[in-house]
């Protein structure tokens, strides 16, 4: 599996779902219909005494994703967690969709009970410290990724995106050096050409693009990209 970053959306926003390999991917890209199906199936079960579980008002959020609705799924969220403090799905989403909407201070305090949670997930890190970067705090930004590379050496969202940090700022070596762990050298100069392009240097980034394709003639993407470039 090729590890680059995505263009659009909200950067690498979307490394937080895509980089989730563990137990975790469960949580994205549940549809609306699955999450009403979820919901019912709770609802017929709702708990103890006939109570309302935090499944339930999990499923809710997820629902509410669905629908557009993000302040209702915190809303729900928050509620689970009421029921159950370390429910990881409802800390998880609830971390995303407060980045997503730019609550920034309730997004950072979500991502750092989630990792309490998971005893300290290199992944729970990697959503912080992207957080914290989308915030504006670089150097709490790199303090967490240190802290998810130092817990997982070889964790490949941390790594990843630790570099792309650092690429961004012009630390080139640096970046290399925490992408050469987990990327191969075609990997790495697509990365770097990726970096180029959002910053709107075009010769650079199509050099770097030409050096992934020299490495590794297959590598699709980097062909795109390329090819998108010599037609603007």
């Amino acid at each position: 599996m090729r590890q680059k970053i995505a263009l659009g959306v909200m950067g690498t926003m979307a490394l937080i779902s895509a980089a989730c390999s563990n137990n975790q991917d469960a949580f994205h890209g549940l549809t609306a219909e699955d999450a009403a199906k979820l919901q019912a199936q709770h609802n017929a079960d709702p708990g103890p005494n006939g109570t309302v579980n935090a499944n339930t008002r999990f499923a809710a959020g997820q629902l509410a994703e669905a629908e557009g609705k993000p302040e209702l799924a915190i809303y729900e969220y928050n509620e689970a967690i009421k029921l159950e403090p370390k429910q990881l799905g409802s800390l998880y989403r609830l971390g995303v969709v407060q980045t997503q909407i730019k609550k920034f201070p309730e997004a950072i305090d979500a991502w750092k009970k989630y990792i309490d949670a998971t005893n300290d997930s290199a992944l729970g890190y990697n959503n912080l410290a992207f957080t914290y970067e989308l915030s504006g705090d670089s150097l709490a930004a790199e303090e967490q990724y240190r802290l998810g590379i130092q817990r997982e050496p070889k964790n490949v969202p941390c790594r990843v995106d630790y570099g792309l940090l650092l690429a961004r700022h012009g630390r080139i070596n640096e970046a290399v050096v925490q992408w050469q762990v987990i990327l191969t050298p075609a990997e790495i100069h697509y990365n770097l050409g990726s970096v180029y392009e959002l910053e709107g240097r075009k010769g650079e980034a199509r050099a770097e693009y030409n050096q992934a394709i020299a490495l590794d003639p297959k590598f699709h993407d980097a062909q795109q990209r390329l090819a998108a470039l010599d037609n603007e």
